[in-house]
């Protein structure tokens, strides 16, 4: 049954063999074997891709659910009470790099049972196909299908170099932006492309600026605006160095930007595995220190 998961997810036989780290002929064996059991077929197979007949997709509903409530139980009743096993998790890669990833030898010091796969990525992630347990993500753009964990929100601040305002001079309002320039921000995946948000009262007011530089990274956006090519909006977690540094400057610090919400997210029928279980709630004690750089 954790064979035949693998293989809806992720398209292939190859791909699920590769992921369980089974030889490729015994995971062709166990399915043809699965399918002799039921008297069914459960996949479609072609040159190009594997996907999940009717009898199939129905067979991989029951199969998850199951799986999730076996792994449930023998945590519950197994001699080994800690959690056990790899835990796959994505998230972007400041949130990585500069919150999660320092804080993580305590989480495996409480969990020593659980390996740990982190994916560090600005694009959405595709959780089921993927193979993903929990992704960590920043804005609005969430999945209805996916369980939601609120972890904070995140304060933001507006940016640029020491030469840029050398440059073009130091807004003190949002009117002084006229003849500024941005680092636009855009999605790899959706196209869609950001400029300046402030919060005014209690609505978002839109600047709209030129810009001569476009990046879809996190890291390649704040470093466009450390060479001088424009005013950013990031949160402040990803630029407090910079800013004690100084090689970037906040700027228009009286209007706010507006805060992002942090969540985590995770597939339904794994809501059950102590291993997602344990790692979401010890990121929410982990997003609610003093001092992390999620508030200011």
């Amino acid at each position: 049954m954790r064979v035949f998961t693998r293989i809806v997810e992720l398209g292939g036989f190859a791909k699920a063999a590769d992921s369980l780290q089974l030889p490729r002929a015994s995971v062709t064996i166990l399915i043809k074997q699965l399918e002799a059991h039921l008297g069914v077929q459960l996949l479609h197979r072609t040159t190009r891709q594997v996907s999940a007949t009717l009898d199939g997709a129905a067979y991989y509903q029951r199969c998850v659910s199951l799986l999730a409530q076996l792994e449930e139980t023998e945590a519950v009743f197994s001699s080994q009470s800690s959690p056990r096993g790899t835990l796959r998790i994505d998230m972007p890669s400041g949130i990585g790099r500069f919150l999660v990833i320092p804080a993580l030898p305590a989480f495996s010091t409480q969990y020593p049972h659980i390996d740990l796969e982190i994916g560090l990525n600005d694009r959405p992630v595709d959780l089921i196909r993927e193979g993903v347990d929990c992704v960590l993500r920043g804005g609005l753009a969430l999945d209805d299908s996916l369980v939601a964990r609120p972890l904070a929100m995140m304060d933001q601040v507006t940016c640029a170099s020491p030469q840029y305002l050398q440059r073009f001079g130091l807004p003190h309002t949002v009117e002084d932006l006229a003849g500024h320039q941005v680092v636009e921000y855009f999605s790899s995946s959706s196209g869609k492309r950001y400029g300046l948000e402030f919060q005014v009262g209690e609505g978002i007011r839109l600047v709209d600026l030129p810009k001569q530089v476009a990046v879809n990274s996190a890291d390649g956006y704040l470093a466009a605006c450390e060479a001088g090519y424009g005013l950013v909006q990031t949160p402040y977690y990803h630029a407090m160095r910079q800013l004690q540094a100084g090689s970037l400057v906040e700027v228009l610090s009286a209007i706010k930007p507006p805060r992002l919400p942090l969540t985590a997210l995770y597939p339904p029928h794994r809501q059950l595995s102590p291993r997602v279980r344990v790692f979401v709630d010890w990121l929410v004690q982990l997003c609610a220190r003093p001092g992390n750089g999620l508030q200011r």
